[in-house]
């Protein structure tokens, strides 16, 4: 989380803290390079390690309810939850310490007057919890730690109020609740700014951290909006080619790639990686030309994206040895673009090497940077046509983050991969499985309403439609013509093929005058807006004067093949034609 001293305090005033560490944070923590995505991570709920294991344990003291009115219990027994963490106990004992805390506070309080020790000691009973893994026990500690500063009186309270609207956003995001995690940053953000103004170097990182929570939710021109006003903030207090900038344009060219303007996003790359070589920091840059390698790649200067990739395998080797994730995540790249290029021997040969390091990772090693490296190379296994390989990494990486926390977005992506790798194979009760679970997990996260979403209702319908439930089919092809006419638009082709399952659907239902309603409107849409070139123009024609030469007579005949209804570009293998949703590799 940003700024946890956003708001200056007072010199002789103790800063209010998340974290449960003895040690309060320094006035201005260091900036970490900026992350490709947000990662509020439990890291910050829970003690550093370089302070544990070392102190003894705290006399233990057992008080009865009533001594809770003492006004001097709340901070004997808060220090108590901090020296139980510090000594390396756990923080079992730690919480019961905590919650007396909070409730000596809360009944010594004066009634009418917030008190910031009572918000004080609700953050690090939440930070608690968190670090148990007791995420949903620690919202409601969290909402009412928010409701006890008053922001008007002053920057204690301010950055009371600030502190526990971040944390609880921090802990939403933690419970994959996207949505309400960036409506807390927004709300810490107002905060920050009613009480620093627009322009203060700490108010640019929380924008950057809001930002990157926009690129989880895949909201890019809000991101965008977000960067660029980080940037004026950064430029305005650090000097040229800052460690700041770098992490701000690294942030802007994942956003601008993610729109497809990747002449753009190059620029900033090579913007950061210039500051980044100006402030010696050889790793980072090698990092920024793997992200400048996959621009090249996407357009298509395969040369310069070699070079770009094997400049970084130089660093990686050198700096972390040979079998280190990141050395594994440059020979995926390079996989990649050897399949794009034709080389199929040279893109084998380089996933086997990943796969190799996956499988012996070395000490340090994150089940994310695992989980995410095997995604990758299933996605490379789906191109060239073995599914099965694809879907046992799938089911590999699926393993590795099932008990994550925070990683419900990511695990609702690989298993919409999986139910694609299900259909292909034939097994659509399976696929169909795979995208309930998946579209469970995103409505649960607020992401019900983003383009990802509606593709992904569209291929639980296709596997419906194969196992003839066909009501249900109706009802997920409505919901995703519904979200994509909205983030899309109606001449999108993800848009258009959800039409033409959809006229498919209502024909075998018996519904035909909806059926001609929607081919004629799709037929509109190509013949005035896209023209009639495309191949699935004919088809979907010769469907529409079918249906209204059969419209003419009673509806007594039985409901007509569903393989011959649904429109070919819904059924088009990987040899026809593929398509990679940004971000999350799934492919439709």
């Amino acid at each position: 989380m940003p700024g946890l001293v956003s708001v200056k305090s007072p010199p002789d005033a103790p800063p209010l803290r998340i974290s449960v560490p003895e040690q309060a944070p320094p006035h201005n923590p260091p900036r970490t390079p900026n992350k490709r995505v947000p990662s509020p991570s439990p890291s910050r709920s829970k003690p550093s390690p370089a302070r544990s294991a070392k102190k003894p344990p705290p006399e233990s003291p057992n008080p009865d309810d009533s001594s809770l009115d003492n006004p001097d219990l709340g901070p004997f027994l808060l220090k108590l939850a901090r020296d139980t963490i510090a000594s390396g106990e756990g923080p079992s004992k730690a919480l019961d310490y905590a919650i007396r805390a909070a409730k000596s506070f809360e009944r010594c309080a004066v009634e009418g007057e917030p008190s910031l020790d009572l918000a004080m000691s609700l953050h690090v009973l939440a930070a608690i919890y968190c670090s148990l893994g007791r995420f949903d026990e620690a919202v409601p500690v969290l909402e009412r730690a928010i409701q006890v500063p008053d922001v008007d009186r002053g920057p204690d309270h301010a950055l009371a109020a600030f502190s526990g609207h971040m944390q609880l956003g921090d802990t939403y995001s933690m419970l994959g609740q996207v949505e309400k995690s960036i409506g807390c940053y927004e709300e810490g953000l107002k905060i920050q700014i009613q009480a620093l103004g627009e322009t203060d170097a700490r108010v640019g990182e929380t924008c950057r951290y809001l930002a990157e929570a926009h690129v989880q939710a895949m909201q890019f021109d809000k991101a965008e909006e977000l960067c660029k006003k980080t940037l004026e903030i950064h430029r305005a207090h650090s000097e040229p080619a800052s460690l700041e900038e770098a992490a701000d344009r690294r942030l802007m060219a994942l956003v601008c790639e993610a729109k497809g303007d990747y002449e753009a996003a190059l620029e900033h790359l090579v913007l950061a990686s210039m500051a980044m070589i100006a402030n010696g920091q050889e790793n980072e840059v090698a990092a920024i030309d793997v992200s400048i390698g996959n621009i090249y790649m996407s357009l298509c200067r395969f040369d310069e994206a070699v070079f770009s990739y094997q400049k970084a395998l130089t660093v990686f080797k050198s700096s972390k040895g040979d079998n280190h994730p990141s050395v594994a995540s440059v020979f995926v790249r390079l996989a990649d673009l050897y399949h794009r290029t034709g080389k199929l021997r040279e893109s084998k040969s380089y996933c086997e090497n990943a796969l190799r390091i996956f499988a012996k990772p070395v000490p340090g090693t994150t089940a994310e940077e695992i989980a995410g490296g095997l995604t990758e190379i299933s996605a490379i296994y789906e191109s060239v046509d073995e599914p099965e390989e694809a879907l046992k990494l799938l089911q590999k990486a699926m393993k590795l983050l099932e008990d994550k926390p925070g990683q419900q977005s990511t695990i609702a992506g690989i298993e919409a991969r999986m139910g694609v790798m299900f259909y292909i194979l034939g097994r659509y009760e399976e696929a169909r499985n795979s995208f309930e679970s998946a579209v469970a997990k995103l409505r649960a996260s607020g992401e019900r309403k983003s383009a990802f979403f509606g593709v992904m209702l569209n291929q639980m319908g296709l596997a419906c439609v194969q196992l003839f439930k066909i009501d249900e089919a109706a009802d997920l092809f409505e919901e995703a013509r519904a979200i994509l006419e909205q983030e899309c638009g109606p001449c999108h082709q993800d848009t258009l093929g959800v039409y033409s399952n959809l006229a498919a659907t209502y024909d075998a239902m018996g519904r035909v005058e909806d059926a001609i309603e929607i081919l004629e409107y799709v037929l509109k849409l190509r013949e005035e807006k896209l023209g009639i070139a495309n191949p699935d123009f004919e088809d979907e024609k010769s469907r529409l004067a079918e249906l209204l030469k059969e419209a003419g007579r009673s509806r007594n005949r039985k409901a007509k093949s569903l393989e011959n209804l649904i429109a070919p570009s819904s059924r088009r293998t990987k040899k026809e034609g593929t398509k990679r949703w940004p971000g999350l590799g799934f492919r439709i």
